[in-house]
């Protein structure tokens, strides 16, 4: 019903955290889950599905697996429990198309969501900005050198404010449902690039070294970063490397009306707020 709650699963993520906010900015009822909120949500126990699915009216999904097999199978049997609780409606937060099994993984879980009678808009999303502020690439930054495998290809990075402003358009307006969008910022970026902007808005060298396959595996391994986290993120290096998503889309001006943001404005905005302050640890 419109009055029921808004279900936003990953509360606590990038984008959840954002979409929750959002939401009840606007005077939406939102029941915000993760596995530690009040109402514990957790995708390896189902007994903990059907408390937050009840008297829901949509819901917005993240997944952090999805790209395997086991999340593909616990979004179908979710989608399935959130049909049968009456939810009419899901907004997931996927990724774009690359021909890797990770992306068939993506669009075997966007068809579970389908094939259960859910109204599925999925969200395909790129890198984030905010994955240099506030996530796994902070610590990289602020040792100044972003010691990577990407060669010299290019990502439409995409502002995480962004991603969460289409999500609740999503969620709160059916001329969406049964949509595709593959959300991206407004120009491509290399990590050369990257860099460049994030020393001059901070006056602090940063320097991207493009590393090989095998040398980012080594160093990562050496500092104790768990083997299955080190090889899926070379995976998704290797893919800009290798220039398979290097396009843009329209698709976030289309649906609010303005231009995605910049990275020179996250840039700017984040170094004023003093985010890559050498005396800030992550």
């Amino acid at each position: 019903m419109p009055n029921d709650p808004i279900l936003v699963i990953g509360a606590s993520g990038k984008t959840g955290s954002r979409v929750t906010a959002s939401l009840q900015k606007r005077g939406f009822d939102v029941r915000a889950v993760s596995r530690k909120s009040k109402i514990p949500f957790d995708w390896n126990d189902k007994g903990t599905w059907n408390k937050v699915l009840s008297g829901i009216r949509a819901v917005y999904i993240v997944h952090p697996g999805l790209g395997s097999s086991q999340a593909s199978d616990q979004i179908h049997d979710f989608s399935l429990a959130a049909a049968n609780a009456g939810i009419k409606k899901a907004v997931l937060a996927s990724t774009p198309d690359d021909g890797s099994d990770f992306s068939e993984w993506m669009r075997t879980a966007e068809k579970h969501i389908v094939d259960s009678g859910l109204n599925l808009t999925s969200l395909r999303l790129r890198w984030f900005f905010q994955n240099f502020s506030e996530d796994f690439l902070l610590p990289v930054v602020l040792s100044g050198e972003l010691r990577l495998p990407a060669g010299t290809g290019k990502e439409a990075f995409i502002d995480a404010d962004d991603i969460a402003d289409v999500a609740v358009a999503a969620l709160i307006d059916d001329c969406h449902n049964g949509r595709f969008y593959d959300l991206t910022g407004p120009r491509l970026l290399s990590f050369a690039d990257i860099a460049d902007e994030i020393t001059r808005a901070t006056r602090q060298q940063l320097n991207y070294i493009a590393l090989t396959p095998e040398m980012f595996i080594t160093e990562q391994l050496a500092h104790n970063v768990p083997a299955d986290w080190v090889y899926t993120l070379n995976t998704l290096y290797q893919n800009i490397a290798h220039a398979k998503l290097e396009k843009i889309s329209g698709d976030v001006e289309a649906i609010l009306g303005k231009p995605a943001r910049d990275f020179s404005d996250f840039v700017f905005q984040a170094a004023k707020d003093g985010v890559w302050e050498n005396d800030k640890s992550v």
